[in-house]
């Protein structure tokens, strides 16, 4: 998901049923099916490409927040519920939602997981670089979540509710 400096929301997916999936979900101003890549070294260098994005970052040490993300159960940082109990924590201490509405009357629920501060990023959309790295401000608009104010990398678990009651989720990082 990329949202360009004018507020233009583009989707890179790597398959149209994904595309299809995350579209119903939340609103973009174009949708593209591109190969994505990621490949980590070490656990702690990422790059990751979606032409046309190129990103390339690297995490530091687990902080306070991981910490306590990674104490909590697997099944119990998925749950609805739980998640819905940390929204405003969420918010206060990170600046990120963890539940909300959305398209189609779709509700989802992120379910943090780990979260490691990125430490060094380089980043190119169209060819142009994008920058040093700085806080995401103003948040991006994709759906009813969010992200850190600070870049971090977060493991989540995402369940989205779709009519009749149907659910699916999916894991991301």
């Amino acid at each position: 998901m990329v949202e360009e400096a004018d507020g233009r929301r583009l989707l890179l997916a790597p398959t149209g049923e994904t595309a299809d999936f995350i579209a119903g979900t939340y609103v973009f101003d174009e949708v593209r099916v591109v190969p994505v890549e990621v490949r980590v070294a070490d656990r702690r260098h990422w790059t990751v490409t979606a032409p046309p994005l190129a990103l390339r970052f690297s995490t530091g040490r687990r902080n306070l927040p991981g910490l306590a993300l990674r104490a909590v159960p697997g099944r119990l940082a998925a749950h609805p519920a739980w998640i819905a109990l940390w929204d405003r924590p969420a918010r206060l201490l990170l600046g990120a939602r963890t539940h909300g509405s959305a398209r189609a009357g779709r509700h989802q629920w992120y379910g943090a997981r780990d979260l490691h501060p990125v430490v060094s990023a380089t980043a190119s959309y169209k060819g142009e670089s994008l920058g040093t790295l700085a806080p995401v401000e103003p948040p991006a608009r994709f759906g009813p979540g969010s992200t850190p104010r600070r870049p971090s990398l977060v493991r989540v678990t995402t369940t989205v509710a779709v009519e009749r009651d149907r659910s699916t989720t999916g894991a991301a990082s």
